[in-house]
C-alpha cells in the first residue's frame, strides 16, 4: 500500500481531498466544450494569406461583402463586423469574427477551393454579450471572391 493511501485512511480530510481530486478529473465536458467545434491544427505549411485580400461575397440568407487586407483581416457592414484570420493551411481558413454593434463574437472555418475563388464555411458563437457559453449553434455560409485585376494576378502566381 502506498504511503499516500495509508495516510489518507488515517486522515479523513486528506481522503476527501483525494476523492474530490479524482472526481474533478473524471467529470464530463462542459456545455461550451461539447458545443464548440474542434479547432483544426494545420497539417501543412501556412499558405500565403494574400490570396484572401480583396472583396468576398458572403452568402447566408442574404449577401454581405467582406473586405479583407493582405493578412486576411477586414470588415463587413453588418453590425460593425470584423474578420480576423488566425491560419490558412491546406486550403483551410480559420479565424474569428467580432460584431461590436450587437456585442457578439465567435469563430469560423472555411474550406477553400483549389484556386481560392470560393469556399464553404461554418461559424459559431464564442460569446454573446456577457455569456461566454452561448447555446445558439451558428450556421453555414458560402464565400465567392469578387473578380478584379488584383485577383487575376494572385491566381497566376
Amino acid at each position: 500500500m502506498s504511503a499516500g493511501l495509508f495516510q489518507a485512511r488515517r486522515n479523513p480530510v486528506l481522503a476527501a481531498f483525494m476523492l474530490l481530486s479524482a472526481a474533478a478529473c473524471a467529470t464530463t465536458p462542459s456545455t461550451q466544450e461539447r458545443m464548440a467545434p474542434p479547432v483544426i491544427v494545420p497539417s501543412g505549411a501556412q499558405e500565403d494569406r494574400s490570396v484572401l485580400a480583396g472583396e468576398w461575397d458572403y452568402e447566408e440568407d442574404a449577401v454581405v461583402t467582406l473586405t479583407l487586407d493582405e493578412e486576411g483581416n477586414g470588415s463587413y457592414p453588418w453590425k460593425g463586423g470584423r474578420f480576423e484570420t488566425h491560419s490558412l493551411s491546406d486550403h483551410t481558413w480559420q479565424g474569428r469574427w467580432i460584431q461590436s454593434d450587437n456585442d457578439r463574437e465567435g469563430g469560423f472555418i472555411v474550406h477553400l477551393s483549389p484556386d481560392f475563388s470560393n469556399g464553404e464555411g461554418r461559424w459559431w458563437y464564442t460569446r454573446i454579450e456577457n455569456n461566454l457559453a452561448p447555446t445558439p449553434k451558428g450556421g453555414t455560409f458560402h464565400l465567392t471572391k469578387k473578380s478584379s485585376a488584383t485577383n487575376d494576378t494572385v491566381s497566376n502566381r
